[in-house]
């Protein structure tokens, strides 16, 4: 992975921390918030048959964690083609 100079390589570092900080913050909302400090109200909301702060709380954090490491993979590709720096160039 070559950059063409170092603010390059600076753009692309600051695009991938501000991506990384943007997803971790949204799974902190969804597992700390909704799994604990919103477990109360969220639990007058059935959900398959289980209170949804408890799911929360026990398997949506897992899932949502899941689905942005893939949200995650996909824009980084996005981000690496922009940067022309992929790694399926060969």
């Amino acid at each position: 992975m070559a950059f063409e100079n170092k603010e390059a390589a600076r753009a692309y570092w600051r695009a991938n921390l501000k991506l990384m900080l943007t997803l971790l913050g949204i799974w902190f909302a969804v597992s700390y918030g909704f799994g604990i400090l919103l477990a109360d109200a969220l639990n007058a909301i059935p959900f398959f048959g289980f209170k949804l702060g408890f799911w929360f709380a026990q398997q949506g954090s897992i899932y949502v964690f899941v689905i942005l490491i893939f949200v995650y993979v996909g824009l980084m590709n996005r981000l690496d083609r922009k940067f022309n720096v992929r790694e399926d160039d060969e």
